[in-house]
């Protein structure tokens, strides 16, 4: 008998004797390793087998949790994931998306057979520097540089040098927690600037820009992650003053502009005279996460270098699925699904303007926005999630850690995100009133 297999008979007998509940918590890895004398390994081994028959399911920085064993649902029946930022599965255009690659495969065999160029795929600049005048971004074909997901985008913006010479880069407070991580991970000296439900302070940030050597302001100005919000266009306008008056680059990351239902809500880069703006552009949020395919609009003098820095890293993007993007935007069909997800998330936070309409504020203060993937509520008290991530997973409900989007992961933190981009009305209600509840009940 293998290893892993007795710590799977283990756990079933702990389950059939009823020493573990139906949706509690199972051992950890670390206690059965010990007890076992086993290692870690062998115990995530047998733990992945136990997930793969549905007999338990993970939770992310909790554990693993016992499924009912008379039960056959798959285990996304057990969950309310209000932790993820991916697309709905439901609404995910797999099979079109399908037909486009194998007739990219087709057109682009040419291009398969060789190394591709770092700027992209020729006909996918041309196809996207078109797609993002619906968005009043106009920029020449030059300036369009496809990259294996935002994240390639934003690591080589984090490295690169800038014409102004500075090296501090600004952020929001709270941000996109993966913004920070690269920020981290190259060293990078990062001031942030706190944005709350309202936006932020613009006297601080005018402060910020006159006193500190800021490369560039990286923001989110549209369904802000995690607090949900967006900059009015009097805001973006006077962000943009204040980055011409003290030299500074702006980095717009408009990750979910194709859910945007408001006509005159255009990005920053759109009232940029004086190539200070670098917008960002992914694909991975409406079509398929796996996608890794994603646009950045660079001011002219930024291209040689960022390009420089992006061969060394990949030599190019993947071929194949820029082709199949390219005929996917083409053929009129990404149109017609950013219409399906436009509706489904509009409605969906609609309901929970309604559901939250009664929610007493000194309990919760929730953002609800007109759409997109986020809403965000703070309490009165200093939320400690090491707790109530556990707490809120034995009702079946898997929230993000918040602190993760701070760039001080401080204990002293009363923000919660909540992302509804895979939930359902029903699970949206049940788990919004499950949360609501738990703060009401909070001593």
């Amino acid at each position: 008998m293998e290893k892993y297999t007795q710590i799977i008979d283990y756990i079933k007998d702990l389950a059939e004797k009823e020493k573990i509940k139906t949706g509690k918590k199972i051992p950890s890895v670390r206690s059965v390793a010990d007890k076992f004398e086993f290692s870690k390994s062998t115990v995530v081994r047998a733990y992945k087998e136990l997930e793969k028959e549905h007999y338990i399911y993970s939770v992310p920085k909790s554990g693993y949790y016992l499924v009912a064993k008379d039960n056959k649902k798959r285990i996304k029946d057990y969950r309310i994931d209000f932790s993820t930022v991916l697309p709905d599965k439901d609404l995910i255009p797999y099979k079109e998306f399908h037909h486009c690659l194998d007739q990219a495969m087709r057109i682009n065999k040419t291009e398969l057979l060789s190394y591709g160029q770092p700027q992209g795929l020729p006909s996918l600049i041309e196809t996207i520097k078109n797609h993002l005048e619906d968005y009043q971004v106009f920029c020449k074909s030059s300036q369009v540089i496809i990259t294996s997901g935002s994240q390639q985008a934003i690591n080589i913006l984090n490295r690169m040098i800038f014409p102004n010479e500075k090296s501090v880069v600004l952020i929001e407070n709270p941000t996109y927690d993966r913004m920070i991580k690269n920020l981290n991970l190259n060293g990078i000296k990062t001031i942030g600037i706190n944005r709350e439900f309202d936006g932020i302070n613009f006297e601080e940030l005018e402060r910020i820009f006159k006193e500190e050597d800021i490369k560039f302001f990286y923001t989110v100005p549209r369904f802000h992650n995690p607090t949900g919000g967006s900059y009015t266009v009097k805001e973006k306008k006077e962000i943009l003053r204040l980055a011409y008056k003290y030299d500074v680059y702006i980095v717009e990351d408009d990750y979910l502009v194709d859910l945007e239902t408001k006509t005159k809500n255009d990005p920053i880069y759109s009232f940029d005279t004086s190539n200070k703006v670098i917008y960002l552009k992914t694909f991975s949020k409406i079509l398929l996460p796996g996608l890794r395919i994603a646009a950045v609009v660079l001011p002219e003098e930024l291209v040689y270098p960022f390009l420089n820095y992006k061969q060394w890293y990949d030599i190019y993007t993947s071929i194949l699925p820029q082709g199949a993007l390219d005929l996917y935007i083409k053929n009129g069909m990404f149109k017609k699904s950013k219409v399906l997800l436009q509706n489904t998330y509009k409605e969906r936070m609609r309901y929970l303007k309604k559901l939250c309409s009664n929610f007493n504020p000194e309990i919760l203060n929730i953002n609800v926005p007109d759409t997109g993937f986020f809403l965000s509520l703070k309490s009165n008290k200093v939320i400690n999630f090491d707790r109530i991530i556990e707490d809120l997973a034995e009702n079946r409900i898997i929230i993000k850690d918040t602190r993760e989007s701070f760039i001080s992961q401080s204990n002293d933190i009363n923000l919660m995100k909540i992302s509804v981009s895979r939930t359902n009305k029903s699970q949206i209600k049940e788990g919004i009133n499950c949360i609501y509840n738990y703060f009401s009940n909070m001593k």
